[in-house]
């Protein structure tokens, strides 16, 4: 059964969340039994083939969040607003978020940072009735500005920067947030100091709960092993001997087997001939 806001706000356990961004990932997330689910705009990367996220459209986010929903019917959804969404002004916003909620069935959105436009942002959607997923840390949309790719809140600005950013959320309406790479001991003085749920990915162990990639925690993509992710599953190896045995057996004329195969009555094949 889905899960509440004051539900996930108040759970005594931690809070799993998966990225998916298609009907078999919502299906396979579910029947794991996760609390939330994340249409993440990582799509662009893992999904689409791009070299980050900023190509990512909201037609994009729209389509593969509807898949999602067909596959998790049951599950707490969040879909990311993508760069350039939320940027231009209050109206703007709303009027992407309000879509984003429509035809995609999604309980909240998310979106990064924590300047004083998109903390008015956040307060106007929740404002008017939309479930707001804050960000801070790493935050891919923006990451050239960032230094790159690269863990945050290690020096002294950044962290102080990290720890205001995420209080200002709060006090914006955000009702739960995402702490993406920063120091562990750092993601623990913010969730100790906040009163709504953190999830963790690359920030240790102390936040309320965590969120990884379905494609990093089934290993699809062989050799590539992130430092903030752990492999459970190497289903890349797998798909690729599975279809290196395929062709294989195709090119000995192995497959397709006969009981792969229809047959027909002799004499309608003589009525043929």
């Amino acid at each position: 059964m889905k899960l509440s806001i004051p539900e996930l706000q108040h759970s005594e356990r931690p809070i799993v969340m998966v990225t998916a961004y298609d009907y078999p990932g919502g299906k396979h997330a579910e029947a794991g039994g996760v609390d939330m689910i994340l249409v993440g705009d990582s799509l662009g990367n893992v999904v689409l083939g791009y070299d980050s996220t900023a190509p990512v459209t909201l037609a994009d986010m729209i389509h593969h969040g509807r898949a999602v929903r067909r596959g998790a019917p049951n599950t707490f959804l969040v879909v990311d607003m993508p760069f350039g969404t939320y940027h231009t002004g209050a109206t703007d916003a709303m009027r992407n978020a309000v879509k984003i909620i429509q035809e995609t069935g999604a309980d909240a959105v998310k979106m990064e940072g924590a300047t004083t436009e998109i903390l008015q942002v956040v307060d106007n959607l929740t404002r008017n009735g939309i479930p707001v997923v804050g960000h801070v840390g790493l935050m891919p949309q923006t990451a050239t500005a960032q230094g790159g790719l690269r863990a945050q809140g290690k020096d002294d600005e950044s962290a102080r920067l990290t720890v205001e950013g995420a209080a200002a959320l709060e006090q914006a309406g955000a009702f739960s947030l995402v702490l993406e790479a920063i120091p562990a001991r750092l993601a623990k003085l913010i969730t100790e100091r906040l009163t709504i749920p953190t999830i963790g990915i690359g920030a240790g162990v102390h936040c309320d709960g965590q969120v990884l990639v379905t494609h990093d925690l089934l290993g699809i993509y062989e050799g590539e092993q992130k430092k903030i992710a752990k492999r459970y599953a190497e289903v890349g190896q797998i798909a690729r001997e599975a279809i290196e045995q395929y062709a294989q057996e195709v090119r000995a004329r192995q497959f397709p087997a006969r009981e792969n195969s229809f047959v027909m009555k002799d004499d309608v094949l003589d009525k043929l001939y």
